[in-house]
Parts: structure tokens; sequence; C-alpha cells
């Protein structure tokens, strides 16, 4: 990444942007700021009302840090600290504007990356067949170097256990790789130096049209308990796998094309969101699907592919990540029962692997789209690009931020504060 950018936010027509870099385009006009989530991100992210006093007319502005220090010595509150939502307010306002600067250079290219929850570690996957985990607390020094096993093209994905003590990643390929990363050792060279473990998640059902080593795995996550894994698979199908008895514990043929994205939805591990090149996020109900063979629901809006979900952890709301070069934030209550498969007709000519988006296509609009909110001026081209809600211990999941092909790093505001 080369640079970051903070979107402008502006609720319009949703038919154009205007004229910024980044903009905020509202599915249901200005009642988007009065929504649910709205409300609930202000009461994570903003100051106690005491801190905030004598700022007439300036209420949409963020308090002064020095204003909140003044308030916090002062012992407005009757608490004599901040809240955690009084912190975040003061965090959120300062995004990483500084940079960039050089923490390695590998000889190929980065395919993943991510913090880890807390931020104390990040994880990078590129091509050929390393991985490396940076210990950000200590001026970014590599904690573990793994050279990965079986490797199909590239790392797709890697996952950290919420303990933090292993490390899976997946490939083109049905077996998905688990490394112990909490060990003392720096180098993990796969089952030289010590083991890096295969879980299988095609068991015995390959279909017919897979290729002889079976369906590739996109997108590969643990459950919050470390207990399960879920992944998304290149013959339309997510997976769950049960770490205990070391087989997948459900198969669902989700989608009509190949499922990029899958995530559980919240610490339960009953909800799943996935995301298709069919264009559609759906939403499974683990106890349900027995009986009913049927996701949950369908969300509609994205025009093309679906590169990338990030759920906010609640159950409720999840972002995506579209080819249509948007990002798109959802609530579940507002998906659909039963949604007919009616891709949306485009150019069959147009491949975002290496072509330009193409102009006309910028400002069209689903005509169904039921998302709440749309994000658009960075660029969903050449890879699975993904997208994340900021942290809710430093900013109250204030922000959205995403990659994008031209090599920067766009964040934009949840919401106009």
């Amino acid at each position: 990444m080369s640079r970051s950018r903070k979107g402008v936010n502006a609720c319009n027509d949703g038919n154009s942007l205007s004229g910024t870099s980044a903009t905020r385009v509202c599915s249901e006009s200005s009642d988007f700021l009065d929504h649910d989530i709205a409300q609930l991100t202000r009461i994570r992210s903003g100051p106690h009302e005491l801190l905030s006093r004598g700022v007439r007319g300036r209420m949409r502005l963020p308090v002064s840090t020095l204003k909140m220090l003044v308030g916090r010595e002062g012992n407005y509150t009757g608490r004599g600290r901040f809240s955690s939502a009084d912190s975040c307010h003061v965090l959120s306002r300062y995004l990483p504007i500084n940079g960039p600067w050089w923490v390695d250079r590998m000889q190929t290219r980065a395919y993943v990356s991510q913090f880890s929850a807390d931020g104390s570690l990040f994880v990078a996957g590129f091509q050929r067949s390393y991985i490396r985990i940076y210990n950000v607390d200590r001026g970014w020094k590599v904690q573990k170097n793994i050279l990965a096993k079986s490797l199909r093209w590239t790392i797709t994905d890697t996952s950290l256990s919420p303990d933090q003590h292993f490390l899976v990643y997946s490939s083109l390929s049905p077996v998905v790789h688990i490394v112990n990363v909490g060990s003392a050792a720096t180098e993990s060279v796969a089952n030289i130096t010590e083991i890096h473990e295969g879980l299988d998640f095609s068991g015995d059902d390959h279909d017919d049209d897979d290729d002889d080593d079976g369906p590739g795995i996109f997108s590969v996550k643990f459950s919050t308990d470390g207990r399960e894994l879920v992944a998304a698979s290149s013959n339309n199908s997510i997976y769950v796998y049960d770490l205990e008895s070391k087989r997948p514990s459900l198969r669902i043929l989700a989608h009509k094309s190949d499922v990029n994205t899958v995530c559980f939805a919240d610490e339960t591990g009953h909800l799943i969101f996935s995301g298709s090149d069919d264009h559609l996020c759906k939403v499974w109900d683990r106890r349900c699907f027995v009986s009913q063979g049927k996701a949950a629901g369908v969300l509609i809006g994205h025009l093309e592919g679906v590169t990338f979900i990030d759920s906010r952890g609640d159950g409720r709301y999840f972002i995506s990540n579209g080819k249509d070069q948007a990002t798109k934030l959802w609530d579940i209550r507002k998906m659909s029962s039963n949604t007919a498969y009616n891709p949306w007709q485009r150019d069959p000519e147009w491949d975002y692997r290496w072509m330009e988006y193409p102009t006309h296509a910028k400002n069209l609009k689903h005509p169904h789209d039921q998302s709440l909110a749309t994000y658009k001026g960075h660029s969903v081209l050449r890879t699975l690009i993904r997208c994340y809600f900021s942290p809710v211990y430093s900013t109250g999941q204030k922000y959205i931020y995403t990659g994008s092909r031209d090599g920067s790093l766009y964040i934009y505001d949840l919401f106009n504060d």
C-alpha cells in the first residue's frame, strides 16, 4: 500500500458521485443517519455529553482532544476517567495518514494481509509459499516465517485462532493447513521444522465437474471459540470443519458460482455470511438449515461478484466488497427469504482480472438494492480485494477501510457525524 485516503461522505440521489475521490451513497436517502447502526456507533464512539458541553451549534463536530482532557481532569462526568466511548472518540480522530514506510520486501507479491483482533500482530501471505507474521508491538519484527506446503498458485487466505496460537492457510486446493504459531521457533518449514497438518475439506464428496485435485478454497475463518473453521470454495459451496473430530461437519451448496468469501456472523457460530460471483450475499442459519435446506435470506444490491465480507460481530450487520467497485453496508433484517437467481445482465466480455471497469457502468444502481449504504471511490480489480470494519477498541467501528487496485487504502466514515 502506498498511501491512505479518507473518504468524504455525501448522501445524494444515488446516481452520481459529487466529484470527490470517495463517497457514500445512501440507499434510503438521509434516513440512514437515524438507523440503528448509526445510533449504536455513536454510542460506541461518541463522547459523554458532559464532556462536550459548551460546544453550541457544533454538536456534529468532534470534540477536541484538549477539551476532552480538560473535562476528564475536571471530573465533569463524575467518573474521573474516560469511558471506552470517550477513548474511541479521541483515538478515532487520529487516522493513519503518515507514511508509508518499508517494513519488508519479498520476491513475490503479497496476496492477503490482516491485523490480529487486538492489533498486536500482522499476517501477510505471499504468492509462491511464504507467510510472515509480524509483531507490531516489537517494531514489526518477524515473529514467524512460514514456508507453506502443497501450494497451488498462491496463499488465498489466512486466519489466526482467537488465542493467536494457531494459523490456518488456504490455497486453490481442498486441503487447508494449520500451523502452531505460538511455538518459540521463528522458522516454520512445512513438515521439516514444524508440522503443518492438512485439513481436508472435500471429504468424500468431490463433484464430478471438479478437477482431480478437488475444489480450491478462497476464504477460511476461525469461529470465535476456535473450535470450528468455515470455508468458501470454487465448487459453489461453503464448508464448516470441526477441529476436534478433524472432519467437515457441514457442506452447503450455497451459490450458483464460486463462493469467494465467508465468515461467522457472531460469537454463537449459528449464522454464516457468504458472498459469491453470482452477485449475491446470503445468510445461513445452521440451526434450521438441516430441516429447510436453504439460506435464511438473500441480500441483493451488487452488480458484480462479491469479493469479501466482514461481519460487525453482532449477527446483524456486515459489509461487502464487490467487483462493481463498491463497498456495501447491510442489515440482515432487510434480507429476502425467497429470491430467484436472476444474474445482472452485463458485458460478458468484461473480466475484472485484467480489464478496467466500464465507464458507463460506474453510476449504475441495482433496481432492488437492499443495502443500507454504498461506499465508492476505491477500485476492486485484479484480485479479491478485502474490506473491514475499523477496530472496536480504538474507533468503536466508526470507519470502514478497504484496499484498492491503485495501491491506496481507503477509509470511509460509516456516517456523517
